[in-house]
């Protein structure tokens, strides 16, 4: 009975150690010519559940898509910081990045002291592409882990 027990324990053990979480942070950084673009880090603060925007398709070709409305995959909650755009009237403002970098770095701290640990970093860039353009951002993924609810680490 004793062996049958601790098998127990140890298996739910296993299964807590092995639960995980994640959160993203997207980071939008606006590279539009002399400051006109809108920069922001973006922290979802909804939880949702990825089965109920997603559909089969059986025979490859008939989906029921149209069952999923955009509208309803759309959060309400979610925290919105500002940041500077890269380019300012004068050019490129390296003030600008390094107030961002201090403004992006309070946020990694604050979700550290809350237990996420920094996993993956992945970026992008859609950039100016000449005179007739005027657009372009450059958009940094931080993607989070911690253990799961109810297993946060001491």
């Amino acid at each position: 009975m004793k062996t049958l027990l601790l098998f127990f324990c140890l298996f739910s053990l296993s299964l807590s150690i092995c639960a995980q979480e994640y959160k993203v942070v997207t980071i939008v950084e606006s590279i539009v010519p002399a400051g006109l673009g809108r920069s922001r880090m973006i922290d979802n603060k909804t939880d949702v559940n990825v089965k109920d925007f997603t559909t089969e398709r059986v025979n490859g070709k008939e989906s029921n898509q149209d069952d999923v409305k955009r509208s309803n995959v759309k959060v309400d909650t979610f925290s919105e910081t500002k940041l500077l755009n890269f380019f300012s009237i004068a050019g490129i403002n390296f003030q600008n990045i390094a107030s961002n970098d201090a403004v992006i770095t309070s946020k990694m701290n604050d979700l550290v002291k809350e237990g996420w640990k920094l996993a993956f970093v992945t970026s992008g860039v859609e950039s100016d592409s000449g005179v007739d353009d005027g657009e372009g951002i450059f958009i940094t993924r931080l993607i989070f882990t911690r253990a799961g609810k109810g297993n946060q680490e001491p």
